[in-house]
């Protein structure tokens, strides 16, 4: 999966298409390079790292509307846990992914991109990437900043039980209770876990029923598998993967394996 993922890859670093071309950018091909666990001084990971950060820096400018930065949060939280996994916490572009999160947050502890003037509450999307990317950073450099902003990015999921609506208590959207792989900007019940479990808050009472869902996940061999919408395909225009990841059980069990242990 490594070898495929980074098949194609050019002297300058990049994979001849657009950073964020879905899902055959360099930004999407490392997102998935880390979470199988590349060594951190991989040289062609290390190569294409700086293609995303160039895009990002130039790409960033601030959208306020009614006081509140309006940012795809995702994309800084990626490219951050990303870069900090492959030991570039140093390099003055991560660090200031770390301050464009840290100034975007919303006073509820997540981020959102929508441009609504009337959207007043985080996406679940959009702050999902950046609790994993502030706690890499924090824990390559001991930012202690960069944990807290994690910290209150959790409550945000942790507030819903992961999955429902604080109104009415009803799940808020049904895809959230499938497992997904790769999710790449999407949310759901399984990374909501991860990403909580990253801040040590598995223990919180509010993440009982999502424990038991994926307890509930578990085939009879003892493993766990995708399930609902897949986000990829192999063939075609858009969302084109550049690797087959099938059920990926493998990768999903180990990570559900983490999460209950």
């Amino acid at each position: 999966m490594i070898a495929g993922l980074l098949r194609g890859q050019r002297p300058d670093g990049s994979f001849g298409v657009h950073p964020y071309s879905k899902w055959t950018g360099a930004h999407w091909r490392l997102v998935s390079l880390v979470e199988l666990g590349i060594a951190p001084s991989n040289a062609a990971a290390r190569a294409a790292a700086p293609t995303v950060l160039d895009w990002i820096a130039a790409s960033s400018d601030a959208i306020v509307i009614k006081g509140r930065e309006r940012r795809h949060a995702s994309m800084e939280g990626n490219a951050l846990a990303v870069c900090s996994r492959l030991g570039m916490a140093r390099d003055r572009r991560v660090r200031r992914l770390v301050d464009v999160l840290l100034r975007s947050q919303w006073e509820d502890g997540g981020w959102n991109c929508d441009r609504d003037p009337a959207a007043h509450r985080s996406s679940f999307h959009e702050s999902l990437a950046p609790i994993r990317g502030l706690v890499e950073y924090h824990r390559a450099t001991g930012n202690r900043d960069a944990f807290q902003a994690a910290q209150r990015a959790a409550e945000v999921l942790l507030e819903h039980g992961l999955f429902r609506s604080q109104t009415n208590g009803k799940v808020i959207h049904a895809e959230w209770l499938h497992i997904h792989w790769p999710h790449y900007w999407h949310y759901d019940f399984f990374h909501g876990l991860r990403a909580i479990g990253l801040v040590d808050r598995l223990r919180d009472p509010r993440a009982s029923e999502a424990l038991e869902l994926l307890r509930s996940r578990t085939r009879p061999d003892g493993t766990w598998r995708t399930g609902g919408h897949k986000y990829w395909r192999l063939r075609g225009l858009s969302n084109v993967e550049v690797v087959d990841w099938g059920d990926a059980h493998h990768v999903v069990t180990a990570a559900a394996r983490a999460v209950l242990q």
